[in-house]
């Protein structure tokens, strides 16, 4: 059964970081983790891949956003609405494959649970589940506009010092835009954040000047 285990909570920064996934979504990235790898390394793979799409496709596709963010879709629809996905994540031409039977079961569940709201936060949940399994630490580093190359790289010599990073058989350094943080850096790796934007030293100035009138 899909949705059978619990798990702890994925630590994330909340605001302008990494989304923090929710109890539920975490609760359900846990069980899709577990399905997956019960089979087989290859369907964990393959699984990954898929909700990976379906993340591009939430963004990218303005029917498939609808289908995950309407909350007015009956029962009825949303389980229709799964068929028109699925082709979407197969592909077409010679790398057409059919989607597994873990993503077909956890989409299903979302539908039938009304949770399809929770979509970004499993996936995000899902991969953290998956690196965590293969010794992988993913440090993510969100700027208000592109890092220049050599930047990252000082910034990931820096971070492969340190003891989490150690513990990790591999890291891999993400560069994510957010220009509401209108400065600085917010660095998420393993379950820490620094968060050093303009942003937060603002509303931490604002808070100060708030408790003092």
């Amino acid at each position: 059964m899909l949705f059978s285990t619990t798990a702890r909570s994925v630590s994330g920064a909340s605001g302008f970081g990494r989304r923090a996934a929710s109890t539920i979504a975490t609760k359900y990235a846990k069980a899709t983790f577990g399905a997956a790898l019960s089979k087989s390394q290859q369907n964990l793979n393959k699984v990954q891949t898929e909700l990976n799409n379906l993340s591009n496709l939430v963004k990218k596709d303005a029917d498939v956003a609808n289908f995950v963010t309407n909350p007015t879709l009956s029962l009825s629809e949303r389980k229709k609405a799964l068929y028109v996905i699925y082709p979407k994540l197969e592909g077409t031409g010679a790398k057409k494959e059919q989607v597994s039977e873990t993503t077909k079961n956890l989409l299903l569940l979302l539908a039938e649970n009304g949770r399809l709201s929770e979509t970004e936060g499993i996936i995000e949940a899902f991969n953290e589940f998956v690196s965590q399994y293969k010794g992988e630490l993913t440090v993510t580093i969100t700027s208000a506009t592109p890092l220049p190359k050599d930047i990252l790289n000082r910034l990931e010599s820096t971070l492969k010092q340190s003891q989490t990073a150690q513990a990790a058989k591999t890291l891999k350094v993400e560069n994510k835009v957010n220009n509401s943080i209108l400065g600085g850096l917010i660095v998420d790796f393993g379950d820490k954040t620094i968060d050093l934007s303009v942003q937060s030293r603002v509303t931490k100035l604002n808070n100060i000047l708030t408790q003092s009138v």
